[in-house]
């Protein structure tokens, strides 16, 4: 009798592998902290520690990538043309609140990694564009500008980074109620 055994997709996989990882990087630092080791996220992406390697060498390249996919999220969002500041912003805050891992990447000071600046400069870009649209200002006052925008958001990162897993829903729902205010009419 031979046992049976799982059939070696090999590079056919390597997709679907990536995206495993970057949704467990994503679930594992946001519960256990950007130092949580790498053998916790393959084995939540049902992938060995080679395969992550192969795909992320570093914790930075991970991170990136799960940036990445947020800052494409928030393009989709604000390519409609219904979506205004207001609904970016709303969803950037979900983000921060969903990956507490990863907030101290959110503002570009913070790194000299050339695909983390080009995500984040495209963030700036992105809302600056927005902000020049009457019609998707919405209601942020008229003297607000990207930037602005951009250190609020990175405020509240850097507040949700030291903020527990239980309390980080309503600490960013209060925090982002303060900010907010200052930047609408």
């Amino acid at each position: 009798m031979t046992a049976s055994r799982r059939a070696n997709p090999g590079p056919k996989a390597a997709a679907e592998n990536r995206a495993a990882l970057i949704r467990a990087a994503r679930t594992v630092f946001a519960e256990n902290g950007f130092d949580a080791p790498f053998s916790l996220i393959a084995r939540a992406a049902g992938v060995g520690q080679g395969v992550l390697y192969r795909h992320f060498p570093t914790r930075e390249t991970m991170a990136i990538a799960v940036f990445e996919e947020n800052i494409v999220e928030i393009e989709v969002l604000a390519a409609d043309p219904a979506t205004t500041v207001g609904d970016v912003l709303a969803l950037i805050v979900d983000q921060l609140t969903a990956s507490a891992a990863f907030l101290a990447m959110i503002y570009p000071s913070n790194t000299e990694d050339e695909q983390l600046l080009g995500a984040a400069w495209r963030l700036l870009g992105l809302i600056a564009q927005m902000l020049d649209d009457p019609g998707k200002r919405g209601d942020i006052r008229a003297d607000v500008t990207a930037t602005d925008i951009v250190i609020a958001v990175a405020m509240l990162a850097a507040l949700l980074a030291k903020t527990d897993l239980k309390s980080r829903q309503a600490t960013s729902r209060q925090a982002w109620s303060i900010l907010e205010r200052g930047l609408r009419t």
